[in-house]
């Protein structure tokens, strides 16, 4: 009796362990798909190509740059 006891105790903690850890697992599955909508897209300078993200990005003509200084300094080199 005492054997049956302990063997039904193991099985609810098997259990109990299964389900705490299948809803942590989920719980990081929505965080990352929550980070990963919240992603902003990078966009390399075209003069030194460092990336930089697209709202601090100086865009012109659809061209990236770090700084309103690397797009004067990448229009004025000679091609």
């Amino acid at each position: 009796m005492r054997t049956l006891i302990l063997f039904l105790l193991l099985l609810a903690g098997i259990y109990f362990a299964r389900r705490l850890l299948s809803r942590t697992a989920e719980g990081l599955r929505v965080r990352r798909a929550q980070q990963a909508g919240n992603a902003e897209r990078m966009v390399a300078c075209a003069h030194c190509g460092v990336h930089v993200p697209e709202s601090e990005a100086v865009l012109v003509e659809g061209v990236g740059y770090c700084s309103a200084e690397h797009r004067r300094l990448h229009r004025d080199e000679p091609a």
